[in-house]
């Protein structure tokens, strides 16, 4: 899918800028300042997938039948609705900050600082993940490189790295997604075919639809929504991108046919090869690979998975660091982190946040899906918000995109996002951190951003 999409992207370009070549559409896919399509869906890729992995406990706790059914419904009812809102929201507010700055328009400056607040919280139990998670397949292949102190090094190699892939700016980001990507997929593209023509030279033995022994939807369902949650990341550097108006419609919608084309074939492809439900937790994508394609494709898979939590947290370090950045423009932030490199980047915002992330990477929030999904959550709710205040507040507002259906279409379409938050509320209410429910525990973050913002309101107007 990937491979067709840039195809067609870089022959339309040459076509629509009067026939130059396709040479010269490459180069300016891959040279240009600002980032392009082709690289706003491989960051956006990331930001909210980075592929296959973590499939594998949807599968586990639901079956085959019930995990393909939530991979495909989950997007109709979540990332749909919130494509939709993100595609109206960027090209009327194309701003550098995104989601903030939407918020921020609408309710006021409180808001927007919760908004960025939620987003920023929710990041640190986000983004410990990724660098364990390139450690952790890593150290398949090489135990020895991974062990002890020099698995700690490495995680922090991946926070350095990606510092300085940022401080490149956002095509960089972009550019380096697309390439991580299409690498990434790969074993997973040799392993859908492997499971392919084993059936058709072999026979198809599927394996059984229903569910395990042991059957855990609502955990299924936590799972899921959190591997399809973050289409709203890309918004932030939406003066990093070229045409944001046209732009970002286009590169929501692809990157969710995209993501689920991901996510759903390779699932299909091991259910027809009869490898049993019952065999799935993290990291059993190496053992399918193995039955399927050997030990080579075992080793691809479990190098796919480490380039996948580089690719992850690079993406996420050009989202988040472009919050203090606009923040610290309006007032509500250090005006220091205003600072940028001639190329755009926000250096000391990148810096800062990473300094943050390499001291969070002690923590292990691994298992805090529902923490991390109602921070997330809270903050997407007040985006829908944001969508109804302004098509109230500002009816005349510019907007080349518009969520279909008037003002009854902007309520509907935050529906089925706001039932699904509630339920991960619900579903979450017997976990704990700590001595603390995890509920509790993130209301007491979320409910620390009032209280920093008066705290900054006041240092600022003493300052003045």
């Amino acid at each position: 899918m990937l491979w067709l999409v840039l195809c067609l992207d870089l022959f339309a370009d040459a076509v629509r800028r009067g026939g130059q070549g396709l040479t010269r559409a490459v180069g300016r896919v891959v040279g240009g300042r600002k980032m392009r399509l082709l690289p706003l869906i491989g960051a956006t890729y990331f930001m909210v997938s980075g592929g296959p992995y973590g499939l594998e406990d949807i599968l586990g706790k639901a079956g085959y039948g019930r995990a393909i059914v939530l991979l495909l419904l989950v997007p109709v009812f979540w990332s749909l609705p919130t494509s939709l809102m993100i595609g109206e929201l960027a090209t009327a507010i194309p701003s550098e900050g995104g989601f903030y700055q939407w918020v921020r328009r609408a309710m006021g400056p409180f808001w927007g600082f919760q908004e960025a607040w939620l987003s920023l919280a929710a990041s640190v139990f986000d983004m410990a993940i990724y660098p364990t998670t390139f450690v952790l397949y890593l150290s398949h292949v090489a135990p020895m490189l991974t062990a002890g102190y020099r698995g700690w090094l490495l995680k922090l190699a991946i926070v350095g790295i990606s510092a300085a892939w940022n401080l490149r700016g956002a095509a960089s980001v972009g550019i380096g997604s697309v390439r991580m990507m299409m690498i990434s997929l790969s074993p997973f593209v040799v392993l859908i075919g492997l499971a392919a023509w084993r059936g058709m030279h072999v026979g198809f033995v599927p394996a059984r639809l229903g569910a395990p022994d042991t059957v855990d939807l609502s955990g299924a369902l936590l799972v899921a929504l959190w591997n399809y949650m973050g289409w709203d990341n890309a918004s932030t550097i939406a003066q990093e991108v070229d045409d944001p108006q046209r732009t970002y419609p286009r590169a929501m919608l692809w990157s969710a046919l995209v993501v689920m084309c991901v996510y759903t074939l390779p699932l299909a492809a091991v259910w027809a090869s009869g490898i049993p439900a019952e065999r799935f937790s993290t990291g059993a994508w190496v053992d399918a690979a193995g039955l399927l394609g050997g030990a080579g494709l075992a080793l691809a898979v479990v190098l796919a998975g480490s380039l996948d939590g580089l690719g992850t947290f690079n993406a996420l370090t050009l989202s988040y660091t472009r919050l203090p950045f606009a923040m610290a423009l309006d007032g509500l932030a250090p005006r220091v982190l205003a600072k940028r490199l001639p190329n755009g980047v926000p250096w000391v915002s990148v810096a800062l946040c990473s300094v943050g992330w390499a001291l969070a990477l002690g923590f292990t929030f691994e298992r805090l899906i529902s923490i991390d999904l109602v921070l997330y959550g809270a903050s997407l709710l007040l985006e829908f918000v944001a969508l109804l205040v302004l098509r109230v507040r500002e009816p005349g507002l510019s907007r080349p995109f518009r969520v279909p259906g008037g003002m009854a279409g902007a309520v509907l379409v935050g529906l089925g996002p706001a039932c699904l938050i509630g339920f991960a509320l619900w579903a979450a209410r017997g976990e704990t951190v700590g001595a603390l429910p995890a509920l509790l525990f993130a209301g007491l973050v979320a409910l620390a951003g009032p209280v920093v913002y008066f705290v900054v309101r006041r240092s600022a107007i003493r300052a003045i």
